[in-house]
Formats: C-alpha cells, sequence, structure tokens
C-alpha cells in the first residue's frame, strides 16, 4: 500500500493503484486546493517534498520543466509510485465544506436555445456558504450528479445554475427535457478554487465562454456589489448570436458601474453590431499589458488554453490566473454535462 502525507491538514492516507494525489485526498474528505482535474489550470501545484510521483499529461502553461526541476507537480496528474510527502502551494478555501442536502427548483428560465436557467431554494441556505465563482454537484433522478456553477451571488437566496443541453449528456438532458419548477434535486458543494480573491486591487479580467458565463457573473456582480472599483473586463465568446445570453444584463451593469466594461464576441459567425474572433484574440487585441491583473476564465477546453497562453503572454503571472474547465460527458465529469 503507498501512502500519501500531507502536513497541512495534518493527515496520511492510503492511495490506492492508478489513483492521483488529489483524487486520493478528496475521497479523503480533505478540501485540496483545485479546479480544472485536467492538468490545465494549476490550481493543484504542489511541491514534492519526498517521495516519486508519475506525472500524466498536463499543460506547460500549469506546470513548465521548470517546475518539475524545482520539484513541483500537479496533483491532479500525479499517481504516487512510493510513499510520499505534498504540500500544496495555493492559499485554503474561503468557503466552507462541501454538504449534501436537497433543494426545491423554483423557477426554470430559457436563455438560449441549449441554456436554462435554473433557480434553486435549498433546505437549509443558511449551511451552505460559497465564494463567488465555486460550483456544486446537482444530482436529478435517474441520471448521473453533474457540476454546474453557481450564477448568483453568494448572498442571494436563491441559487441559480445554467445548464447547457450537452449532446449526448444524460443529465442535462433529462433537465431540459423534464425538470420542472416544485421538482425536487440533490445538491452537494461547494467546491472549486476559481473563486474570487476579494482582497485583489489591481485589474480583474473576466473570460467566459458559452455557460462560463455563469461562475463569471456571480464574480463579477460579487465584486461590483462589494464595491471593488478597480477596472473590470469581461469578454464572452460564443459560436453565434444565438448563443448569447444576458448582454442586456451585463450592459445594465456597465451603465450602472464605470470600471465594468462587456465584451461579446462570437467565433464561427459574423453579425453585423458584434464583434468577431476568439476571446483571447479579442484580449490581445485590446490590452498590451496586464502585469498585475487577476484573471478568472471559464468556459470549454480550447478556448480556456488559449486565454491562458494570452493572459501569460500579457503579463499576468501563473498565480493569478483562475481556471474554471468545461468539459462534456466524453472528457471529464467536471462543469457541464
Amino acid at each position: 500500500m503507498t501512502y500519501l502525507t500531507l502536513p497541512q491538514p495534518g493527515r496520511r492516507i492510503a492511495v490506492g493503484d492508478s489513483k492521483t494525489i488529489l483524487q486520493a485526498a478528496l475521497d479523503a474528505g480533505i478540501a485540496y486546493p483545485h479546479s480544472c482535474r485536467s492538468g490545465r489550470c494549476g490550481a493543484c501545484k504542489s511541491r514534492l517534498v519526498s517521495g516519486h510521483v508519475e506525472l500524466g499529461k498536463h499543460s506547460p502553461f500549469a506546470l513548465s520543466e521548470q517546475d518539475r526541476a524545482d520539484g513541483f507537480i500537479l496533483a491532479c496528474r500525479a499517481v504516487p509510485s512510493d510513499d510520499v510527502v505534498v504540500e500544496w502551494l495555493a492559499e485554503a478555501f474561503a468557503a466552507q465544506p462541501a454538504e449534501a442536502q436537497k433543494a426545491e427548483v423554483v423557477a426554470i428560465e430559457r436563455m438560449t436555445h441549449d441554456i436554462l436557467s435554473i433557480r434553486l431554494a435549498l433546505a437549509d441556505r443558511t449551511s451552505f456558504r460559497f465564494a463567488a465563482g465555486q460550483y456544486l454537484s446537482l444530482a436529478v433522478p435517474g441520471a448521473p450528479a453533474r457540476n454546474y456553477s453557481m450564477a448568483s451571488r453568494p448572498n442571494e437566496e436563491l441559487v441559480e445554475l445554467h445548464v447547457r443541453a450537452v449532446p449526448g449528456g444524460l443529465t442535462s438532458g433529462r433537465i431540459h427535457a423534464s425538470l420542472a419548477a416544485g421538482d425536487t434535486v440533490q445538491i452537494d458543494g461547494p467546491a472549486g478554487s476559481a473563486y474570487l480573491r476579494e482582497v485583489h486591487s489591481g485589474p480583474i479580467v473576466a473570460l467566459a465562454g458559452g455557460s462560463g458565463l455563469a461562475p463569471i457573473k456571480s464574480i463579477v456582480e460579487t465584486a461590483l456589489h462589494q464595491g471593488m472599483a478597480q477596472p473590470i473586463h469581461v469578454y464572452f465568446g460564443v459560436r453565434a448570436e444565438r448563443d448569447l445570453y444576458l448582454v442586456e444584463h451585463f450592459r445594465a451593469l456597465e451603465r450602472q458601474f464605470r470600471n465594468l466594461s462587456f465584451m461579446p464576441v462570437l467565433s464561427q459567425t459574423a453579425s453585423d453590431g458584434w464583434r468577431n474572433g476568439f476571446v483571447a484574440d479579442a484580449l490581445a487585441q485590446d490590452h498590451s499589458d496586464l502585469t498585475g491583473a487577476k484573471a478568472y476564465v471559464a468556459g470549454p477546453p480550447a478556448m480556456v488554453d488559449s486565454c491562458l497562453a494570452a493572459l501569460g503572454a500579457l503579463g499576468v503571472h501563473a498565480f493569478d490566473i483562475h481556471a474554471d474547465v468545461f468539459f462534456t460527458p466524453e472528457g471529464s465529469d467536471n462543469n457541464g454535462a
């Protein structure tokens, strides 16, 4: 049996065959800092104090060759070869530990042809304390649990989720086909480390793709309503005009808060009145230096990867980028299926 020692929580746990350090820690109830679980974001970057690991495929942005030479690993990609001691680098989670409870569907609103807004009244709202940008696990009868980010602010009574109908997705398909107001669902959460860093005073860059607008909405609205006065740049990337939603909502926020800018970008279908291209390219065209900024990125893998590269080229440090990758069922069980 291989053992994992984590000095920060003071735990020593057994690691099963082929299990990553992150999964072993989460299975043991340890709130290990993480986000994408796919080696892309770097949220689970850790120091390998002793022992050896097999490191799976990952983004060079999340863990460079120099990082590896310096003894760093990604917990979500690292499988211990022998007993290991590991220390995570990220700050401790801001929210309370996850817990399960029932929730009632209060309202369902169609946002686009394939995205629904679901508003939930939790059985015990006071115990569900999340940070803007985090997600929960949602289970509906007859389908596996899936992760969806909160679009509402942490101080709002109802919890809002944006659910995209993923082709072949059992859970999202059932939600779109049959979920109705008055239904009871099961939630578990919160989780995720791509949450708003409220003590940051530099610029904020928020990049969303598709239903990735949900956590970005929570982050941006929370920052604005808490009086964070630094420039906040929001880019919302979709394929075509029919995929846009909440545009007027963000336009109204622009009028209310002078420090906010909102830019929709269409990647596949040119349309009069809208900017065309990719979010990462629009960001690079609009800014020459973003040193000192915090960036929050949420969307599909290709979009996130391109944005991470663009942010790095603009001077944003890896530890200032917080990413949430929305996968299809074929890619992962993280946000969106």
